[in-house]
């Protein structure tokens, strides 16, 4: 058998490395890191070859001294541990462990110069062997440079991805963390492009929408919550502005960029009952609570995070989301749409057709003689009419000035309908398009949340013969677990042995559901989230089904009251601009769009 032996300390680092620097996001990911912990003001990002050539971090923070510098440069050396509580880190890394393992797997020159000292110092590693160590001229504050990464490390250089996809990772690293620190300016250049310029001091809103998307600004809601030590701040899009993929939910932890499933499962929890399955939010969440309270010591790359008390964080954003979306979402994503104005602005359609509708009439005729068939051309001209002119497929109402009362109605007062399936309403600053369907949709729903509909779908309905599910042992850990609170949705179940739940009652809406399904997918989503929001999605949707039965079809002539009596209901109402699938609800065409379509403006 071989033996034991200590391995040689370049192995050693190298093996440290792989658990911090896998690609060049990673190892850039550390050193703009570095440069917040500093307390810089402005940070310079520049990359080349995607990262694979050189990367380079210039910041204007504190600086190190000669000896900071070789300290840095050794593994487990740090200056953001004051003592030995770990828990306690309020920064987002430790210098003294990425420097090295990154100088072991590259060539990095190490540049800095503390604030007052007369000169900078300059070290230089080449793959774990120092190269230069002596006096260099800079600016005060530092400058990472990371040249030729596993340029002697063949195996690992050659798993690493195209330069356009490694680009991709270091641009993505940039803008989470540019988005957590709006008080520190940012560029970010590629080759000879700059990618990113962002100035300091923006409000956290402006800097999120600068990098998410601009319209994000006029498609979201801003939230500002506070639950005893916890808070949330960020911006939250409305449910109409939605994603097919979930890359723009951008989640922070104490200024931490992470990726937990907690909080992807708090996020889709808010969302529940506003978007489609296959559609995602777009939003930027900023979570602050007590260190101790949080873990960022589970993961080597600090990408994912433990809570003490994760169902307390998971309810808090839930509710913290629906809560600033119910203050804000009556709103419909309102960016204009450039086909659908383009096909507005385009000129009237030619009367190519014309000419041989009208021969059709008109040609075959002498007409030196008295026409002697007035029924023929009549005929003739209503097959003309039929091929040009389409029957009119709305009513409208007989033009009225604009009551003074109407300036208090965003929604503007209705004017007619069009197809029996959208309101047409004129407000004081646009024209209003409403569909019927999905806004009565909405308002049921809410109507019966208010009325107490959900408890009333939660009750209990009793199993003649109580139903044995058999699982595997952890999941009915879960299960008996989170007992009480199935309970207090109508599933009454206990436990029947290691790996069985017995299954007295299930909600009253859902009596037709497979038990065994049911329990396994409430398994499934305690193990995925920690906590049973499953079965509260199910009767959400039992919910929207019930208020889709019940409202307005589309094909309804409704008379102006009724178009009047929705749109003031619609006001009134939290999340009236989306329906259930998270479609808009209404649209607005503002005066001056009208005005362009006709050139008056």
């Amino acid at each position: 058998m071989p033996q034991i032996r200590r391995l040689p300390e370049n192995l050693v680092n190298r093996i440290a490395a792989g658990e911090v620097v896998e690609r060049p996001a990673a190892a850039l990911k550390e050193l703009v890191e570095n440069a917040i912990d500093s307390g810089a003001s402005r940070i310079a990002v520049k990359i080349a070859d995607g990262g694979l050539a050189r990367i380079e971090v210039t910041d204007d923070g504190c600086g190190m001294a000669p000896d900071e510098m070789a300290l840095a440069l050794e593994r487990h050396a740090t200056s953001k541990l004051p003592d030995d509580a770990i828990e306690q880190v309020a920064t987002l890394g430790f210098r003294g462990e990425a420097l090295p393992s990154i100088a072991s797997v590259a060539r990095l020159t190490l540049e800095s110069r503390p604030h007052g000292a007369a000169d900078g110092w300059r070290r230089v590693v080449d793959h774990g062997e120092l190269r230069e160590d002596g006096p260099a001229a800079l600016p005060p504050g530092t400058r990472v440079r990371v040249e030729n990464l596993f340029g002697k490390v063949p195996a690992r250089r050659k798993f690493l991805r195209t330069p356009r996809s490694e680009y991709g990772a270091c641009h993505e690293v940039v803008r989470r963390l540019a988005m957590a620190r709006p008080d520190i300016a940012f560029t970010f250049e590629h080759g000879d492009r700059r990618v990113l310029s962002l100035q300091a001091g923006q409000p956290l809103g402006q800097r999120v929408a600068e990098i998410v998307a601009r319209e994000l600004a006029d498609n979201g809601v801003a939230i500002d919550l506070e639950r005893g030590t916890l808070r949330l701040t960020g911006i939250a899009g409305l449910p109409t502005y939605n994603r097919g993929v979930a890359d723009h939910q951008y989640l922070f932890v104490n200024g931490r960029p992470v990726k937990d499933r907690t909080l992807s499962g708090a996020v889709r929890g808010a969302y529940a009952d506003m978007l489609a399955r296959d559609r995602h939010a777009v939003l930027a969440l900023f979570l602050e609570l007590p260190p101790e309270e949080v873990d960022v010591n589970v993961h080597p790359a600090k990408t994912e995070v433990r809570f003490r008390d994760a169902p307390a964080v998971r309810g808090f954003i839930v509710s913290g989301l629906r809560q600033a979306l119910a203050t804000g979402d009556k709103r419909s994503a309102q960016t204009p749409d450039a086909g659908a104005m383009a096909r507005w602005q385009a000129e009237p359609t030619t009367t190519q057709e014309v000419p041989s509708a009208l021969e059709t009439i008109f040609s075959g005729r002498d007409w030196s003689r008295p026409q002697s068939s007035v029924r023929e051309t009549s005929d003739a001209w209503r097959s003309y009419e039929s091929q040009v002119m389409a029957a009119p497929q709305g009513r409208a109402e007989e033009a009225a000035p604009l009551p003074e009362e109407a300036t208090e109605y965003p929604l503007g007062i209705a004017r007619g309908q069009v197809a029996n399936t959208y309101i047409v309403a004129e407000a004081a600053d646009g024209l209003v398009i409403v569909d019927q369907h999905a806004a009565h949709e909405r308002l049921v729903l809410e109507r019966l949340r208010a009325a107490g509909a959900a408890d009333s779908v939660a009750r209990a309905q009793a199993l003649l013969i109580p139903e044995v599910v058999e699982l595997d042992e952890p999941a009915c850990d879960r299960l008996e677990d989170a007992a009480e609170k199935l309970g207090a949705l109508g599933l009454a179940i206990e436990r029947f042995g290691p790996g069985a739940m017995l299954v007295r009652s299930v909600p009253h809406a859902l009596g037709k559901s497979d038990p065994h399904k049911l329990l396994q997918d409430i398994a499934d989503d305690l193990a995925n989230h920690g906590e049973a929001l499953l079965l509260g999605e199910k009767l959400d949707l039992v919910l929207a089904t019930m208020a889709c039965h019940g409202s307005v079809r589309a094909g309804r002539t409704l008379s102006v009251s009724e178009m009047n009596a929705l749109l003031r209901e619609m006001e009134r109402t939290p999340r009236s601009g989306q329906c259930n699938h998270g479609r808009p609800t209404w649209v607005k065409l503002r005066m001056e769009d009208v005005e362009k379509l006709f050139g008056r403006h």
